[in-house]
């Protein structure tokens, strides 16, 4: 009988990069030089950062449910579809908080480029929101009456998350590209981001894909 271990694995792995957008959001660990960015400019980022370490717990606990049940081999698919859903949803809303907490905020003033850097990464975080919602339908659809489809069923699951992994990658570099010289020493001066900085950074590694 086909089990659901190695796809557990894979869509553990496949899914690893979730934490990384998080990260970046709130790397932000030291400030670096004498002069200070504009107090508008730490005024935004006072209002992304405080705004983070709730989307951000809500993204590294669905993380490590999925690298959880990676190991577990004797997860019944009943219990698996439960875990998968409730991480799924978990992601969208954590994505789409912090979506919300980039609009809300607005351009970061005084930046160069500031609008279209906040607009792009907000679109991004919104994107992976509504990509995570719709895995968590098709998990809810699955079939955990019969083992083999319900597996059949997690690798379509595991392929639509590869396409989720080139989102994360596509929404790193775009809140890479927001988090430059000023953004960040703003964003550095903010207590709430680094404790979610530190969050990301001591979270516990996902499963590899065997």
């Amino acid at each position: 009988m086909e089990g659901t271990d190695p796809v557990n694995k894979k869509l553990a792995a496949a899914l690893s990069g979730g934490a990384v957008l998080v990260v970046a959001v709130s790397g932000c660990s030291g400030s670096s030089g004498e002069e200070g960015p504009d107090p508008k400019l730490v005024s935004w980022a006072k209002t992304v950062c405080d705004a983070v370490p709730g989307p951000n717990a809500k993204i590294r606990s669905a993380n490590a449910e999925i690298a959880a049940i990676a190991t577990d081999s004797n997860l019944p698919p009943k219990n698996a579809q439960k875990t998968y859903a409730d991480a799924f949803q978990g992601m969208a809303d954590g994505y789409k908080a912090l979506a919300d907490a980039l609009d809300t905020a607005g351009a970061p003033p005084g930046v160069d480029g500031g609008a279209k850097l906040q607009k792009d990464a907000a679109k991004n975080l919104a994107g992976l929101a509504t990509s995570y919602a719709d895995l968590k339908k098709k998990v809810d659809g699955l079939d955990t009456k019969n083992q083999g489809k319900f597996a059949r069923g997690l690798k379509e699951v595991a392929a639509q998350s590869k396409e989720i992994g080139k989102q994360s990658d596509s929404g790193t570099q775009a809140l890479k590209r927001l988090e430059q010289e000023d953004v960040k020493k703003a964003m550095a001066k903010q207590p709430s981001c680094k404790v979610a900085a530190s969050a990301s950074a001591s979270a516990p590694a996902p499963a590899a894909a065997g």
